[in-house]
């Protein structure tokens, strides 16, 4: 292997370029999946809104398929990007054979629980006939045919770690491309294609999910050359797998935790009318346009600080934290002035009755402004992801969302008032500010400063 490949730009490139670069595609590829979510529900609200309400109310179930996926990608993410940092090309390739295998068991897991799960899931959360019919049609289909959604997650996460964030943009947008045009002709039936309903969107997340993690293998073989992959690195290794999920777990723990946030909301929603939780699903699709993005800017962060931490170089790590601070808070912040400007018209997208738009219109205004805060919060345990303290981000979130959120949402809900129910928002949002302040100095103290003496030696 060349002095050239060994020499990977996240050690040289100036860090403002280099985050730009590596987040920049990720960013696109975030808000094309962005759109493709709010397109589902925009053809699926044409249907009715308990087809709409279907569609939320799996929400948590889907979240948690992609938070195990993302949480193992992490994991293989950190352990991938360090290893070339320290020039260690062994554990490099068995992290991305191992990461591999472990994308594939998780989907063949996804699919005997998707054959026999999802009617009980929705019996749980409501008794409306039309929810429950059309939410098991949906929510079998998204799981059965997972394997797409790990495969991919894990091909993008191996070209973020070397550097290749291009063609994770290649990816992610042709998958939702394909999900946009087909959501219209499945869901109504146009051309030669039968009326599938809330099915066909579920086909149609399904077959972009697909096309996407084959985008990933191909290019993964063909352009992924600080890699090698052979049949060797695909058998697990213990060793291996422990540091993955020592960085991944934390992630998965965090994803099943909002996964439980959000059924428990759903619940206390469903306690004062289904529209609430509507509303609550048409947030979550429209925040993604502005989460999304953010997440993106996080994994072009990831490796360029696991990259670093490897290669010892204190200065670097600092300076792209600070930089992805920014860059969050920035975006957040136009995210929170639009929901305050123009919340009627967002929720209009989703053919808005006058009830959904009483309700909807101040629970945007109330939620969205915990942006500002989200966006620090989401950079912060990003890097103590990267920097294999993960169990920081998990501990951050457990507080956030089961200690602070559900238990704030629930006492307000008491009082009878709706719009006091979504004050808990900022409220949990704001304890999340405070515990990464706190763990950000540990960070800074404990782990990125010694860096200093070690190179000075």
């Amino acid at each position: 292997m060349s002095e050239q490949i060994r020499e990977n730009k996240m050690g040289v490139m100036p860090v403002g370029r280099l985050l730009f670069t590596m987040s920049l595609p990720m960013m696109i590829s975030m808000l094309v999946q962005a759109l493709y979510n709010v397109v589902d529900s925009y053809f699926v609200a044409k249907i009715s809104q308990d087809a709409l309400n279907a569609v939320s109310l799996s929400f948590p179930v889907q979240n948690l398929m992609i938070g195990v996926a993302v949480g193992t990608g992490v994991g293989v993410n950190a352990l991938l990007s360090r290893s070339l940092g320290e020039k260690n090309f062994e554990t490099a390739n068995a992290a991305a054979g191992n990461g591999l295998v472990l994308a594939f068991i998780s989907g063949l897991v996804t699919i005997v629980l998707g054959l026999v799960l999802p009617r009980t899931f929705f019996l749980v959360q409501t008794d409306i006939v039309g929810i429950v019919e059309q939410g098991t049609e949906y929510l079998t289909i998204c799981c059965t045919w997972s394997m797409g959604l790990y495969i991919g997650i894990m091909c993008e996460r191996l070209l973020q770690s070397t550097g290749n964030t291009i063609y994770t943009l290649a990816t992610q947008g042709v998958g939702a491309v394909i999900n946009i045009i087909m959501d219209p002709v499945l869901i109504f039936g146009l051309g030669p294609f039968p009326a599938m309903g809330v099915a066909g969107a579920a086909v149609a997340t399904v077959a972009g999910q697909i096309v996407g993690g084959i985008l990933g293998i191909i290019f993964n073989l063909a352009v992924n050359k600080e890699l090698t992959f052979r049949f060797r690195y695909l058998r697990p290794r213990a060793q291996v797998i422990k540091r993955i999920y020592s960085v991944g777990v934390p992630t998965i723990v965090m994803n099943s935790i909002g996964s439980v946030m959000v059924f428990g909301i759903n619940k206390i929603l469903m306690g004062f009318t289904d529209t609430a939780t509507a509303v609550f699903g048409i947030y979550f699709k429209l925040q993604s346009f502005i989460f999304m993005p953010v997440f993106g800017l996080n994994n072009g962060l990831v490796p360029i600080i696991a990259y670093n931490y490897g290669a010892r170089n204190r200065e670097r790590i600092l300076r792209a934290r600070r930089l992805a601070i920014y860059a969050a808070v920035g975006i957040m912040a136009v995210g929170l002035a639009v929901a305050e400007i123009i919340p009627a018209r967002l929720l209009s997208i989703f053919e808005a009755s006058d009830e959904l738009l009483e309700i909807g219109v101040p629970a945007l205004r109330i939620v969205c402004t915990c942006f500002i805060f989200a966006g620090y919060g989401i950079v912060s345990g990003s890097v103590f992801q990267a920097l294999g303290h993960g169990v920081l981000s998990m501990v951050v979130s457990i507080v956030r969302q089961l200690v602070v959120l559900l238990p704030v949402a629930y006492l307000l809900s008491l009082s009878g008032r709706l719009e006091l129910v979504w004050l808990a928002f900022p409220i949990a949002e704001l304890s999340a500010v405070v515990m990464c302040t706190i763990f950000n100095r540990k960070i800074r103290r404990e782990v990125i400063d010694p860096l200093a003496s070690s190179q000075e030696n």
